[in-house]
């Protein structure tokens, strides 16, 4: 498939999805949003990709929704129109923040700039996350007299906590890539010429690993993390059960007793 605002590269079992409308700092218009869900959808039902990785083109990650959507709403006002506080009264379509969440193949968001409000989420949604050190990061919706959304009111307090994500969300204050690193909003700063790099070597190291085992891990913790113990591990044995059965399992095995690196085929 051809994309007008994104770039799509897949290779060694890692697909990377590259926001590209530098100019707008990537800003997220509903076209690009539609192209991101069709690119995930790919890198799904691709059984090659193991991984997904997220970054930016130009000096941002993505400065959040394009503002041509807040316009339309103050559009809507001036003609009169009413929007309606009551949740069941809209029709809201599901962030694309959220269908990066839902992708069962681990995600790593390579941060090479400004991440705000959508942004923010979209590196929030991702399992994993490497930052330049000139990176930012800003839970901006306060300034526009907005409440966060993309799941950013989900993620970012089990991320950082209660405390620290209401501070970021109520004052709007642009957090740095050291602080964001200090936080636990990121796993490790870089210099700009390293973050590719780096974020590859991570996502190649996974990619070798059994593509079935790593999936049911993803999908554990964030069970675990929504559920109490007892759901936890019979969720963990029932992964294990399925992880058994995989000839990758019988292949580590086989490694094991060889004294040699598994070679993993995702099956």
């Amino acid at each position: 498939m051809a994309y007008q605002f994104i770039l799509m590269e897949k290779a060694n079992g890692i697909a990377t999805m590259t926001l590209n409308r530098p100019e707008k700092l990537n800003a997220l218009n509903m076209p690009m949003m539609d192209e991101m869900r069709a690119a995930f959808q790919d890198a799904v039902a691709d059984e090659d990709v193991r991984l997904l990785v997220i970054t930016g083109a130009g000096r941002g990650f993505c400065s959040g929704a394009d503002t041509g959507g807040q316009a339309e709403r103050a559009a809507m006002r001036a003609a009169g129109q009413r929007i309606s506080k009551n949740r069941h009264d809209q029709v809201m379509p599901v962030p694309v923040s959220v269908d990066l969440h839902k992708i069962e193949k681990p995600t790593i968001a390579a941060v090479n700039g400004v991440a705000a409000g959508l942004g923010l989420s979209l590196v929030l949604a991702c399992d994993m996350a490497i930052a330049t050190d000139t990176a930012k990061f800003g839970a901006l919706w306060v300034r526009r007299g907005l409440i966060p959304d993309g799941g950013a009111t989900y993620f970012l307090p089990k991320l950082v906590g209660k405390v620290k994500s209401l501070e970021m969300m109520l004052t709007g204050d642009i957090v740095d890539a050291k602080e964001a690193e200090r936080i636990g909003l990121v796993s490790r700063v870089v210099t700009a010429d390293k973050l590719m790099p780096t974020v590859n070597e991570l996502a190649g190291k996974i990619a070798r690993g059994p593509a079935v085992a790593l999936e049911i891990t993803k999908r554990a913790v964030y069970k675990g993390m929504d559920s109490n113990l007892d759901s936890a591990v019979d969720f963990e044995l029932w992964g294990q059960h399925v992880c058994y059965l995989t000839e990758d399992h019988k292949e580590a095995i086989a490694a094991f007793q060889g004294k040699r690196d598994p070679v993993f085929k995702g099956r």
